[in-house]
């Protein structure tokens, strides 16, 4: 009976570990987000069809709403943070728009992000006049309240916008725009991921060599290239005036692939003191890089906050260095943003302007868990875990070893059993 009462109790457990949810697309989910908290899921479907379920206190997840978003397979889904209000979700589409869905909180269950007629109606949307966008990421800064908009697009083009309203995409502006990689040919398979550093700061380590606290930091993928970007504070003159801005440069190129690299991701928990960024490549390897930034013992600074942060606090006024996202109607014109630049729309190569800082790379692990085709890799919300998903379809879990390597620590496969009716006795 105890022996029962054991297995029972082990059954109970395993069970509650994993919640199996019939998500009900018809076709292949091929996008899924959760929230900051954990109890909000986002599945988007190859038919173009967004899902959202919510998980209740009862454990159980239950269906919130469900619309048509996209005219073809959705490519990718993301939260915004939930102190936004309300409840905002993005998702990019194979035809290349990308749009913004707002969650009416009055609304009844099924119609809190559609119409009645079960279409979503987007609260914004953009879409490149030159090539559908591939790849999206998004950054909201909870001091500034500034949200930024990375959008990468088929033809290697990267646009990164800014704005204060995060559901209103026509209220932003231009932020920067360039070329991260050659145009692929006709007929060639590509693959573009775009991810920003989802720290709210540079880690410590980056702050002493002079990176900006309010510094983005952008990692994008194209084919077989990954590139590191960060941006540079820029002083430009406009009628004898001077005015502060910002703009993205090449901070490293890691050649470390010769395949398609099919996913990449930016590691949260940068109080290490490096940063760490992980790709999926078509060969079947998980890779692991360090990012460091390296500096002079002999710089003069101790470790404390206000050596670390001096070069920030160059004015009396230390807020004047946050640079606020201007309106339409502030932003220069054409030719007047064109001059202020320091580079082109092309290709950004590493220069010696004010503002660039060093970067340094190193392999920390190459993963071959998978032995096929790794399509997915993503941190976990503390940078401990990284999971990576192949073509056999199973998840593998690596955790960092105190070498600072990364090995694995868990798998997870689906397997398909088929139940037997037992004979009746005769």
């Amino acid at each position: 009976m105890a022996h029962l009462l054991v297995n029972e109790s082990i059954a109970a457990e395993e069970s509650a570990t994993f919640d199996i949810i019939q998500h009900g697309h018809r076709d292949l989910v091929q996008a899924i987000a959760f929230n900051a908290y954990g109890d909000r899921c986002a599945t988007g479907s190859v038919d173009g069809k967004i899902r959202v379920f919510n998980r209740h206190q009862d454990g159980i997840w239950r269906l919130c709403d469900n619309w048509k978003a996209h005219a073809g397979e959705v490519l990718e889904l993301q939260w915004l943070p939930p102190t936004i209000y309300p409840n905002l979700l993005a998702s990019l589409g194979i035809e290349g728009r990308f749009r913004v869905w707002a969650e009416d909180p009055s609304a009844a269950p099924g119609r809190r992000f559609s119409s009645r007629d079960g279409n979503g109606k987007s609260v914004s949307e953009l879409r490149s006049g030159r090539s559908p966008y591939r790849s999206f990421s998004i950054k909201h800064d909870e001091v500034t309240r500034c949200t930024h908009v990375a959008l990468l697009a088929a033809d290697g083009h990267l646009n990164v916008y800014e704005g204060e309203e995060p559901e209103t995409l026509t209220d932003y502006a231009k932020f920067d725009d360039f070329q991260v990689c050659p145009k692929p040919n006709r007929g060639e398979e590509t693959c573009f991921k775009v991810r920003f550093d989802p720290n709210p700061e540079p880690c410590y380590t980056a702050l002493r060599a002079g990176v900006p606290m309010d510094a983005l930091s952008l990692v994008v993928s194209g084919l077989a290239m990954v590139k590191i970007y960060r941006t540079r504070d820029t002083v430009t003159s406009t009628f004898g005036a001077a005015t502060r801005g910002r703009e993205f440069y090449l901070a490293l190129e890691i050649k470390e692939h010769s395949h398609l690299i099919r996913d990449v991701a930016w590691a949260p928990g940068n109080y290490r003191g490096y940063d760490m960024v992980a790709t999926a490549c078509q060969d079947g390897f998980v890779r692991v890089f360090r990012i460091d930034t390296p500096f002079s013992k002999d710089d003069g600074k101790s470790w404390s906050l206000a050596d670390i942060l001096g070069h920030a606090k160059g004015d009396e006024n230390t807020t004047s260095r946050i640079v606020h996202p201007r309106r339409p109607s502030q932003a220069p014109s054409g030719i007047r943003a064109e001059i202020d630049k320091s580079g082109t729309h092309g290709e950004r190569t590493s220069t010696d302007l004010p503002g660039q800082i060093q970067h340094t790379v190193r392999v920390l692990s190459k993963l071959s868990a998978h032995r096929s085709p790794v399509w997915r890799v993503a941190f976990d919300d503390d940078g401990q875990i990284l999971g990576s998903v192949g073509d056999e379809g199973k998840l593998m879990c690596y955790r960092q070893l105190p070498d600072g390597s990364w090995a694995k620590s868990s798998e997870l496969g689906m397997m398909k059993a088929r139940m037997t009716v037992p004979p009746a006795n005769v």
